[in-house]
């Protein structure tokens, strides 16, 4: 099984893959053999690795065989981003070079899986017909039906998005061969609705993950040798196990478990191993994650809390819930309740309407908070958000380039 990276940070603060893991190749062995051999690659943020890992134990679980070569597959699965414009072309490139293979190889299967996946269905199968078959990320579980309805010569889609379906059970084959670290997935979706984000509507409602079942893949990790573990979400923040968005119990028979209260929880069970997590949301982040952060020695001294803008107006237009003040507050309490603890952010320049005291704004809060790193970005606008319906793209892209080279300066100095 092939396993390619692509080095393209999300608007929504997913952890880039490093780029010099691009082009990285892992074999991995089938539990069953029937002869077919699979080709995976993956563009895009964290999460987008993590069902990757999750894909490979489905189907290899089926006995597909792995292949370092695209010539010699028999299917080949493209885990696809969709969080810019950028991102979706360098992926539809990709599957043009696979269409000329496919006039070589009629048989061959190629299939897009994630993001791109749930927005451009239609567009992918039936108008470029780049693909034969289309999995959104809440439908794994059916890959190896779809991979058969495509050999008796149809197409084949499931995009159904869940409101349960967190992969709980499977364990994922660790496509990161250098055994030190590993991604747990936490939880699933988003409910923020972030007007510039296209993530609520691919990877659908939020959900979280049983707490006995994240512990007992860390427990997993750290006995085969691992070294570090990411929890993964789009905003971890928002773990709640067995409690509503309101905070009501769901069940009395069961505990109820926050997500500072699942880092506890992972901490004890694996001393040994050193605990990151990505991302974390302004407006949900509380004073306990602070402190359990500062009480264990294995939990990394560094959290990824996005600002994208430094101006309450353009926050309001971004729906992101919180304003400078509420961000700053959560800055001055991390820094009083785990001093060690280093800082970094997302910022977006160019947004709709964004002027030049806007941008401004943001180049202040910089100064005043001094991130240790920053993923800075000027604003790309993605089909069917918030902010393609309500506002006009009206930022010349020369004035986007400018102030997203004075973040960048200024992040440098």
């Amino acid at each position: 099984m092939k396993f390619i990276t692509n080095d393209m940070q999300t608007e929504s603060g997913d952890k880039t893959i490093d780029e010099s893991r691009q082009g990285e190749a892992v074999m991995v062995e089938p539990k069953r053999g029937h002869g077919k051999k699979l080709l995976l690659e993956s563009y895009g943020c964290a999460m987008n690795f993590s069902d990757s890992e999750i894909v490979a134990s489905i189907l290899t679980e089926e006995g597909f065989g792995t292949t370092r070569n695209a010539e010699e597959a028999d299917v080949i699965l493209l885990n696809t981003c969709s969080i810019r414009e950028k991102a979706e072309d360098r992926i539809r490139n990709r599957l043009l070079a696979f269409k000329k293979m496919k006039r070589k190889n009629p048989s061959l299967i190629v299939g897009v899986l994630g993001c791109m996946a749930e927005r451009l269905k239609e567009t992918l199968l039936e108008q470029e017909k780049l693909v034969d078959l289309v999995v959104g990320p809440d439908a794994y579980r059916d890959l190896p039906n779809l991979i058969e309805q495509v050999g008796t010569g149809q197409k084949a889609v499931n995009v159904l998005l869940s409101r349960e379906e967190t992969y709980a059970e499977i364990s994922p084959v660790r496509l990161n061969s250098n055994g030190i670290n590993a991604y747990i997935s936490i939880m699933r979706g988003c409910d923020n609705m972030c007007s510039f984000c296209v993530v609520p509507f691919t990877r659908g409602r939020e959900r979280s993950r049983d707490p006995e079942s994240i512990v007992n893949e860390a427990i997993e990790l750290a006995n085969n040798g691992y070294k570090e573990v990411t929890l993964l979400g789009q905003n971890v923040d928002s773990y709640k196990w067995n409690l509503t968005k309101k905070g009501e119990v769901k069940d009395e028979n069961l505990p109820t478990v926050s997500f500072s209260e699942l880092m506890e929880l992972v901490a004890k069970a694996c001393p040994e191993l050193w605990i990151r997590f990505s991302t974390s949301h302004p407006k949900d982040l509380t004073d306990d994650v602070a402190e359990v952060i500062a009480k264990y020695d294995n939990i990394c001294n560094y959290i990824h809390l996005p600002i994208q803008s430094g101006n309450n107006e353009i926050l309001k237009k971004m729906n992101r819930g919180y304003t400078r003040e509420w961000y700053l507050n959560r800055i001055e309490a991390l820094r009083r309740i785990a001093p060690k603890c280093a800082i970094s952010t997302d910022i977006i320049t160019g947004f709709c309407g964004e002027t030049e005291e806007q941008h401004a704004d943001t180049l202040s809060l910089m100064k005043e908070v001094g991130f240790d790193m920053a993923y800075m970005f000027k604003y790309s606008e993605r089909p069917k958000t918030l902010a393609e319906r309500k506002y006009e793209d009206d930022v010349p892209e020369e004035v986007k380039g400018r102030r997203l080279s004075e973040v960048i300066d200024l992040q440098r100095a």
